[in-house]
Order: C-alpha cells, then structure tokens, then sequence
C-alpha cells in the first residue's frame, strides 16, 4: 500500500487564511464523519507498530490524535447514539442495543438534524446507529430516520457468503457475537465495507456544490472478521502472539466479581468455552486484517478529497464506538469498565487548527464530538449538549482540560460506573455495594494492580466517589425506561 500525501503549498495557503478569520469561512467548512465498528486503538497513531494503517497515521499527521478518549458506554448502541445525540445514555435512555433514544427524548435534535438545520447536505451510507452486524447489514437497523437526508445500506460478500466464514467455540447464535473469520480471494469492492468508501465517494460527489455531511460507518473490525485475503498476508501467525493465561488469572484476582460477571465461569478464557490459543491467535490476526482492511478504504476516501481540492474545506472526524480486549485479562470483545474497553480512537483534522500532527493526551469524552464539531465549522454550540468542545485542545493539545471522562456499563446484576481523572480510573460497582477499583495509569497503564483496598489510597477513593456520584445517582432502573421531555 501506498501513502498520498497532502498537496502542502495549498493546506498551508488555507490554513494562514483561515487562522486570521478563526475556523469559520465564507463556506461553512464540510464534514466527513468516519466511524468505525468495534476498533480499539491497536493502531499507527496511538504507537501500535504491528498493526499497518498507513492511512490512520497519514490523517494523524495532519490532525490531533486523542489518546485517551472514552466512550460513555462499551456497547455499540448507547455509544452511539450518545455521540449523535449529544446526551449521556442516562439521559438519552438508551441503555442497551435494542432501544431508541426517540422513546425517550423525542424531539431531540441530533447531530445529522443540526447540520441540516444549517443547510448542509447530510447523509449517511453504513453503520453510524446501531445495526446488528453482521444480520442487519443491508438494512437501516435501529438507524433513526430524521438524522439523514439519504441512508445507503450496502451489501457484500461478508454478508451474502457468510456460511463460509470459520468459527470456534461451543457457545451458539449468531455471527454477531462469535470468533469467526473468513479471508477471501477477493477484491475491496467486493465487501460492504468496501462499498461503503465507494458511496460516502460518491455522495461527496454529488454534493460539491453546498456545505456537506457525509458519514461513511464501516463494519469492520467487529465479527465474524472478514477480508480480502491480502490483508491477512500482511500479518504472518507466527508474529501473532497472545497473553499468557496464567498471569491473566492472577490479575483478576483482586477484582470484583462483578467487574466480569459476563466472562465469568464457562466463558473465561476468550469468552467461548472450547477455543484454544491457537485459535484465538487466528482470530487476533483477523481483527488485525480487518483493521487494515478498513484504513485502506479510509485511505480511498482521503485520496478522493485530496483529488478534488476538499481538503482545505474539509474537517474530518474518525472514531470508533468503544475500545475492545483480545485476550488481555483472558477477555474477549467490549462492554467492560477496564481501560482497554472504553478506551476509543478519536482523531480529528480541519483547515486551520494549530495542533495539526499533534497527539493530546488530556482525558476526553465521545460525548465531546457533537460540540467540537458545531464549533469548529463555524456554529453556535446548541445548550443541551452534555460534552464540551475540543477546539481549544485542538489549537493546543497540551493545553489544560481537568474535565472527567465518565463510563459506565449494565449488567442484568446491576451497574458499574467509571471514572477517568488525571492518572487516575476508579470504578464503583452497584454503588459500592458490589465493589470499587481504583488504578494509576502513570506506573499501571494495564490495570493490574487494584489500588482500592488499601488505606493509604481511602482520601483519594472519597474523593473519586463523590465526583463520580451524581452520574450514578442518574442511573435509569435496569430493564426500564423513563420517558422525559427533550431538553
């Protein structure tokens, strides 16, 4: 694979132009709104040089990397739809998968709806809401209508052949949660996610002519894990390694119960009884194709806006819906309050900001996206937002940001919720009453030491508890939902 780089003379011309008037121009600046299913931040730009995404590090170098954005919860729907909605998923209702924020704020104005109210283009192809993937690919899902002007739901051969794909484990159901894989002789185009670049392409196309928003999601890296055989050549087996189990048994035993119910039992390691290291070894090197499967039709977007002179009028936003574990800890996919599970690749690019090639490492929300991108394409931020705009750290990534970033999960025993504050990531399981876990990232990065039973760290636990408090006092009861007026 080959790396296009900007045309320079001309970013550089806009970006003096653009930083004496501020982000906004004549023409509101246009959006391309990249997510991506179930990534975690095993990329270039957050220093994984294992994984190849030469198009995430060629859009890290002329944007601001976050590397320590959070997802409000580890679960595609609510995280979702708390990024397009602007509210928490407490206030928002959507706590699970199978709900829609319409049944709870109904008149909410989202994020497609804002830029449309501005006379922008707005229009989605793939996955942005919720769908089950891979059983609603080629439908709307749980999409919601009012958000897009147009929606485009392709489909491909990871879909329509899908019989074909390899699977492990003894655990039954759909494709949708398992460790499956499938690599095909095939050609990009040939997938959904494939066509997916190919119609955000073509909907830029059509719409050169006014602002635009164009939303590209793509299904990819989430299972059963599908590409082109090429992508699987990229990574040979025998670099694939694996955590050892042993020492993932030990790190979990200081934590509570809880913090693993849904892995607890027959479901450790991997989360499928019966799979093997090897086989969870033939699955890690999947989700690493996939990932790279993705970057390459990320790539074919940048290359299409670089090749019809948008860069300079263009912000873009890539993220994905939650972080995701393959095999640390001896766990298997999302929807854990640990580090690597709500932990989300965000990074974003837009004419004029003067952070441009450089990483943040201050803790930010998904939450945030909504704000930040009103901002800086120039429009009032709307009042019912729940995150804050990033366009300070933006222009100046180091800068100061003492804002938490909040998490949190449901179980059917009950909640969890997190806390992310400087180094330090406490948790609160059923308030308390079914534990607490405190780690510091500074020494700990991988949380295996459980900081919270020990005295001397009482203050500080107090002190966590009582500003994680009014997010858990918001919490809606398990299995309910509380319809209340729009803000």
């Amino acid at each position: 694979m080959t790396i296009k780089f900007l045309r320079k003379g001309i970013h550089l011309f806009a970006i003096t132009a653009i930083a004496i008037t501020g982000f906004a121009a004549e023409k509101p600046l246009n959006v391309v709104f990249i997510s991506i299913d179930d990534m975690n931040t095993d990329i270039g730009p957050y220093g994984n040089a294992q994984v190849k995404t030469p198009n995430f590090d060629r859009l890290a170098e002329h944007g601001v990397v976050f590397r320590n954005a959070y997802c409000q919860q580890p679960l595609c729907g609510p995280s979702r739809a708390s990024v397009m909605t602007g509210l928490r998923p407490n206030t928002n209702g959507m706590l699970g998968n199978n709900e829609h924020f319409r049944d709870t704020v109904p008149d909410v104005v989202t994020m497609g709806q804002f830029f449309q109210k501005n006379g922008y283009y707005v229009g989605r192809v793939g996955k942005v809401y919720h769908y089950s993937n891979p059983s609603s690919i080629g439908t709307d899902g749980n999409d919601d209508a009012p958000t897009w002007q147009e929606r485009f739901n392709p489909v491909g051969i990871d879909k329509t052949q899908d019989k074909k794909v390899t699977r492990y484990g003894k655990m039954k159901g759909g494709l949708g949660i398992s460790l499956a894989w499938w690599d095909p002789v095939s050609e990009d185009e040939e997938h959904t996610d494939g066509k997916v670049a190919s119609h955000a392409i073509e909907m830029i196309d059509r719409n050169q002519d006014k602002p635009f928003f164009v939303a590209a999601g793509f299904f990819n890296p989430h299972c059963p894990y599908i590409a082109p055989k090429k992508y699987f050549d990229l990574y040979p087996l025998e670099t694939i390694t694996m955590p050892d189990l042993d020492e993932a048994k030990r790190d979990l035993e200081d934590v509570p119960s809880m913090a693993i119910s849904r892995d607890s039992g027959k479901r450790w390691p991997y989360y499928f009884p019966g799979v093997s290291l090897e086989e969870a070894r033939l699955c890690k090197r999947a989700y690493y194709a996939c990932i790279s499967f993705v970057d390459a039709q990320v790539g074919r977007i940048l290359d299409a806006l670089e090749e019809r002179d948008l860069m300079d009028s263009t912000m873009i936003v890539l993220w994905s819906d939650h972080g995701y574990f393959l095999g640390e800890k001896g766990l298997w996919y999302k929807r854990k309050n640990f580090e690597r599970s709500l932990l989300s690749p965000l990074i974003i690019s837009a004419p004029g900001i003067q952070g441009s090639g450089k990483q943040c490492f201050s803790n930010v929300e998904l939450l945030d996206l909504y704000p930040t991108i009103a901002e800086v394409t120039g429009h009032s931020v709307p009042n019912h937002l729940e995150g804050k705009s990033l366009k300070p750290l933006l222009n100046a990534p180091d800068s100061e940001w003492n804002r938490p970033a909040i998490s949190q999960v449901l179980y059917r025993s009950g909640y969890g919720y997190s806390i992310r504050l400087g180094r330090w990531r406490y948790t609160e399981w059923n308030d308390g009453n079914n534990g607490i876990e405190l780690y510091n990232h500074s020494n700990d990065p991988e949380e295996i030491t459980n900081l919270a039973p020990r005295r001397e760290y009482a203050d500080l636990v107090k002190g966590l508890s009582a500003q994680l408090r009014p997010y858990a006092e918001n919490q809606r009861p398990v299995g309910k939902r509380n319809r209340r007026k729009s803000p």
